[in-house]
């Protein structure tokens, strides 16, 4: 309020001088002279005198002036308040988040070595354009139009598609080019700094150098699915493929990678100062078959190479080792290309054959997924179990001739025939094995004559107990548990009543029972072993990156005991002399008798549902003495009763101890 009473005590003299009461003599400026003038004017205007050039303000006003001033700086003091003491914890999070930020660290999936340590599998190194929308969609549009220009021009993609899929993807990271090839990559990685948001990722997708061979065992691996990855988001990431088929997906809990974090520390400008690994990556798990890998190549050929020459193309090789259960070789013709399932592969290829035009169903794996009508090999499994119940001696003969003739018991009048592939006289129950009579087997299943049968409830028990109708636990995806028909089932699913028809069919292994292929060979392990049924498996052992045990596999026994060993040796040397001919003038696989070692083997034809058709069984132990391989082979819808498998037993037998 000082100066507003400094002018009004200013009085106006002659000239350009002023003087001030209580001051001496002064000049006055030359804009003061002016407002002194627009002061006289107004004053002359208005009617009244003053000696003021300037009033005083309302206090009215400069209480509302003050109290403005106040609420301005509250509030400010509010602000900083709020920012560095209320929300101190939020910002310095926000500003740490800002200035560090994680990435992740990949690593590898672990791979698959054979008993021997070949490698079957193995990681190949990729590289994927990758777009991240936050960072893309920050810079302006005239921004992101120049870049997307540029980019399409590289990855020759129409600029508009490439747009269409950024604005329609709903993640954040969004694949644009995957396994991008040489030529693409060393121009893109030239350039990649002057295309913010895009980054190139680096990946490791499977490769299987022998593909089909393996195929069913190996199984493959596909990209992980939205919903998959919301249930595993700390384990995998967008970008990480899973186990599908096979090894690949039983395992995976073992084979995956686990990924490392890394901790990036940025300036304000966004430069990166410093890099620490926070969680080192560790690679996946690895696997140790059982499985030669050489033999099952060997399988594999020959039973190609004999299909072709029986006019099919579907077949099964089974070698297991009847002293553990583990599996050596597993073969499923057709196979298919695994490698089709990983990145950069020949899209057309795979789309012909998840298409199957020609319905070879190649993704069946028919070794443990495959039902079919067993045919002859049933009977060494009938032969213990009859043995078991006493209900015959080995050494009584049965008189069979090429035909049994069965009475209706409600009608005398009526009859069935059932019909032998061959006459074979007098009888025993090794001579019976070796030439596979089914007048001997329809006799002790269901009954003859004089000659009591085991009946179906009992050819059910023990057809259970050697592993038939349940699933012999395989570490393999997709096992079938087979069927072992009886008169509860039929009367259950099929409404109508059990027959002696039907006993003697299932004797023989004929109507409604079906069995998978590891099923039957499993059931042989304790034909060779002297009583024990293991569970087949595939992995051996699991171990580290350097290869140290992290898990091993003890075999498994599912069943001991449960047959008397003797009864099972008078069973084998039935077999034996299925390949010696001794006693038995027809026997079924002389053929094997000239091997480098002496064998045991029992042959099986099962009709099929095409008539004329069979499917065509083997299964041989080796040595006879002390078996280390029980070898199956089975070919499906064989024109005519040939035996078609036991040419690929041999070859592949001949291999196996040729080499060993």
């Amino acid at each position: 309020m000082f100066i507003f009473h400094f002018f009004s005590k200013i009085k106006r003299k002659r000239g350009k001088k002023y003087y001030i009461q209580g001051f001496s003599q002064v000049d006055i400026e030359p804009h003061e002279v002016f407002l002194d003038s627009l002061a006289k004017e107004k004053e002359e205007e208005i009617g009244c005198f003053s000696n003021k050039l300037e009033v005083v303000l309302p206090q009215k006003g400069i209480r509302i002036m003050f109290v403005l001033v106040f609420l301005v700086f509250f509030l400010f003091l509010f602000r900083v308040f709020q920012l560095q003491v209320l929300g101190y914890q939020k910002y310095k999070t926000l500003a740490e988040a800002n200035k560090f930020i994680s990435s992740s660290l990949d690593s590898f999936r672990g791979v698959v070595y054979d008993a021997k340590g070949k490698q079957l599998v193995s990681n190949k190194l990729t590289f994927d354009l990758v777009l991240n929308k936050d960072k893309f969609f920050s810079l302006d549009k005239k921004e992101r139009d120049e870049i997307l220009k540029k980019v399409s021009m590289i990855i020759n993609k129409d600029i508009e598609d490439l747009e269409k899929r950024i604005n329609s993807a709903k993640e954040n990271d969004i694949l644009i080019l995957e396994n991008l090839d040489r030529q693409r990559l060393i121009i893109l990685e030239s350039k990649i700094n002057e295309f913010p948001g895009f980054w190139i990722k680096e990946n490791l997708v499977r490769y299987y150098p022998e593909a089909a061979i393996f195929s069913h065992i190996l199984g493959y691996t596909s990209l992980i699915t939205k919903e998959e990855l919301k249930n595993n988001s700390e384990i995998y990431s967008p970008f990480d493929y899973v186990g599908r088929a096979g090894l690949e997906k039983e395992y995976e809990e073992f084979l995956r990678k686990e990924p490392g974090e890394m901790k990036i520390e940025r300036d304000a400008q966004g430069n990166v100062v410093s890099k620490e690994v926070i969680v080192s990556p560790r690679p996946g798990k690895s696997l140790v078959l059982w499985l030669n890998a050489d033999l099952q190549k060997i399988a594999e050929q020959s039973l190609e190479k004999y299909l072709k020459k029986s006019g099919t193309d579907k077949g099964v090789v089974i070698a297991l080792d009847p002293n553990t259960g583990g599996v050596l070789s597993l073969v499923s013709i057709p196979g298919y290309d695994n490698n089709l399932f990983s990145k950069g592969a020949d899209k057309k290829a795979l789309e012909e054959l998840l298409l199957d035009k020609e319905k070879k169903y190649p993704f069946l794996n028919r070794a443990i997924a495959g039902l079919y009508p067993t045919g002859s090999v049933i009977k060494p499994l009938i032969a213990a179990a009859a043995l078991e119940e006493e209900i015959i001696s080995p050494y009584k003969k049965l008189y069979c001739e090429d035909k049994i003739i069965i009475p209706n018991k409600y009608n005398p009048d009526k009859y069935t025939i059932k019909r032998d592939w061959a006459f074979h006289g007098w009888t025993d129950m090794r001579k019976a094995i070796a030439e596979s009579s089914d007048v001997y087997f329809y006799t002790i299943g269901g009954g003859y004559k004089d000659q009591e049968g085991l009946g179906p409830t009992k050819i059910k028990k023990y057809l259970q107990l050697f592993g038939w109708g349940e699933k012999t636990g395989i570490d393999l995806p997709g096992e079938k548990k087979g069927l072992i028909p009886s008169p509860q089932w039929k009367k259950k699913v099929k409404g109508v009543f059990w027959w002696d028809g039907d006993t003697y069919n299932l004797s023989i292994g004929q109507g409604d029972v079906l069995a998978t292929p590891i099923q039957v060979a499993a059931s042989f392990v304790p034909i060779a072993n002297g009583g024990i049924l293991y569970q087949p498996r595939i992995v051996k052992e699991i171990v580290d990156e350097k290869k140290n045990i992290i898990k091993e596999f003890k075999p498994e026994v599912i069943r001991k005991d449960f047959i008397n060993p003797q009864n099972l040796e008078i069973v084998k040397e039935g077999m034996r002399w299925a390949v010696t001919g001794e006693n038995s003038p027809l026997a079924s696989a002389k053929i094997l008798s000239d091997l480098p070692v002496p064998v045991a083997a029992k042959t099986g034809t099962a009709e099929t549902i095409k008539e004329g058709y069979f499917d065509n069984w083997v299964v041989v132990l080796a040595p006879y003495d002390k078996p280390e391989i029980v070898l199956l082979v089975m070919m499906e819808k064989i024109k005519g009763l040939r035996e078609a498998v036991l040419p690929v037993a041999k070859e592949i037998l001949q291999w196996y101890f040729g080499n060993k």
